[in-house]
Order: structure tokens, then sequence, then C-alpha cells
């Protein structure tokens, strides 16, 4: 079979680790809306946690950055009066640099990425969801900001007003893109943050409509009213939406063929604005749990 996941960061990439074993033919399309340069160097947090994840080196207790990283660049640029606030490791920043320097030097982002995940040993082909530079912005009471300093610099505190994101308009998918979602049997949307993660993959201009030509199966990152992880729950109110397995269902309404929800939320089982919904255990606690919930989402495709 050949399988599309579209990714974010933590929740897909530990999917990942369970569909690397069962699928031959895997491409991740993976956002980098919440891309940024920091210290010179380009990092991707997303595509990163994505090649870690299949390479089985991530740090699956921060679910980012490589496991057993030391982080003396980054406290010797504090020292020296530079302030990164990003905590960036050593090898993690290696991995930087390596993609830097090759977009410096005129690579596409989709080729250095193709030769970053190759270096680690990853088979399956890992993508950006285009060459166009965007960035989520997140507006507050106290202003605009990247994401990456609303969750880290600033813990993900300020209150949320709206998300946009910067440069969308001109994001287009790539060949590499189109080409993977012609060619698929189908569609996985992992469990990562739908409006910060997927959102901005769903609005790259050839995207959305190629998955109406797919089917499409979706696991829900809200369990109850709760996110699994991360900002969620502020996101989700801030355009909109309910915080829910529903609210999930809403943003992903053109194109869903099934929605997975976890067991938790049984009641919800049966049909929603034209999109099946199916309950089975979502929350992925080891390596185990991931190979199971993939086995049950090839099951459906």
């Amino acid at each position: 079979m050949k399988i599309v996941v579209l990714s974010g960061g933590t929740g897909t990439p530990k999917l990942l680790q369970g569909l690397k074993d069962f699928v031959d033919d895997l491409t991740v399309i993976v956002n980098t809306a919440e891309d940024i340069w920091i210290s010179g160097n380009k990092i991707c947090p997303d595509i990163d946690s994505v090649i870690y994840a299949i390479a089985g080196i991530i740090d699956d207790e921060k679910w980012w950055g490589i496991k057993g990283d030391t982080f003396k660049t980054h406290e010797q640029l504090k020292r020296l009066g530079w302030n990164e606030f990003m905590m960036i490791g050593d090898l993690d920043r290696a991995t930087h640099i390596f993609r830097s320097e090759l977009l410096r030097q005129g690579y596409t982002l989709t080729e250095a990425t193709r030769k970053l995940k190759d270096a680690f040993g990853v088979k399956a082909e890992v993508l950006p969801m285009c060459e166009e530079e965007v960035a989520t912005i997140i507006v507050t009471p106290q202003g605009e900001m990247h994401f990456q300093e609303f969750w880290i610099k600033y813990k993900g505190k300020p209150e949320v007003l709206d998300i946009y994101f910067k440069g969308i308009e001109n994001a287009k998918a790539t060949d590499d893109v189109i080409e993977a979602l012609e060619g698929c049997n189908g569609v996985i949307i992992g469990p990562s943050n739908p409006i910060t993660s997927i959102m901005p993959i769903l609005l790259v201009k050839g995207i959305k409509e190629r998955l109406k030509r797919r089917r499409v199966v979706a696991v829900s990152p809200i369990v109850g009213n709760r996110p699994v992880s991360g900002p969620a729950a502020k996101f989700m109110r801030a355009k909109g939406y309910d915080v829910s397995p529903l609210g999930v269902a809403d943003i992903y309404t053109d194109f869903l063929d099934v929605l997975v929800v976890d067991r938790s939320d049984a009641d919800l089982v049966g049909r929603y604005r034209g999109i099946k919904i199916i309950a089975t255990d979502t929350i992925m606690k080891s390596r185990e749990d991931a190979k199971r919930l993939s086995e049950f989402l090839l099951e459906l495709l």
C-alpha cells in the first residue's frame, strides 16, 4: 500500500513509529508553518521530529530533539550574551546547520530534507508541505507573535485572540507532494494539533482538492474536551471550533471519510456531517500502542 500521512509534531510522530513497520511505501507531508530561523540556522521542528521518530532517536520524554542530547553550545551562547529562546541541543543543532548550509547553496527545502532523512537512514519519504515561507502567527492582547515565541518563550500562557498563517496565500503544493497524493491508496491525518499543525497543510494550494479524491482517515487529538497534549484547545476556541472530536471533524469536514476517536468518546460513534466516527484506544504511551493503532487505521483504509 502507498500511504500518505499529514503530520505536525508530537502526536503524529508517535504514530509514525508504528506505521513504519507496516507500510513499505510511506510518505509524510509535514507542516512547515512553525519553522523559524534561530542563531543563523533554519529550524524545522515538525520535519525534524518526524525524521527523528522514524529513525528511532527522538527524545521520547519530551517528543522533540534527540535522545541523550547535550546543550553545551546553547549554554555557552547564553554565557556570551546571545539569548536563544529555544533550547537547541548540540546534536540537534548539527541537523539545523546541515539543512541551512544546503539551503544557502541553493538546494530547495524538499531536496535538503531528502538528504537529511537519507543521512539518518529513514526510508520513508518526508516532504515539506511547500517551498514558500509560511509562519504561524498568534494574535494576543500583548501583540502578534510567532508560534514558537508563544509556545516556548511565553510558555503558551497569553490569551489567544486569533491565529493566521503569514504567507499562506502564496504557498502551493510541490510536484512531489502532488505526486504522493495522486498516487497513494489512502491518507492518514495523525493526531497533531488540527489548527497549527494540520490546517496550514490544508491551506496550501492544491492539497485539499486532492484529498477530496482520496480515502482519508483522521485520528482525533482531542479526547473528551481536552487535547492529548499542547495548546490545541486555545487555538480551536480562537478559530471558533468546539474543543471536542466533533470540532476536529468540523475542521476536516470537506474531505474526511472516517474520524477515529478514543474509546472514552464512544458515544460519538455513528455519522456526523457525512463522516463516519469509529472508536478505539488512541492514546499512545508505548511503541506497541502505536503499532496497534497503526494496524487499526490501515484496516480502515
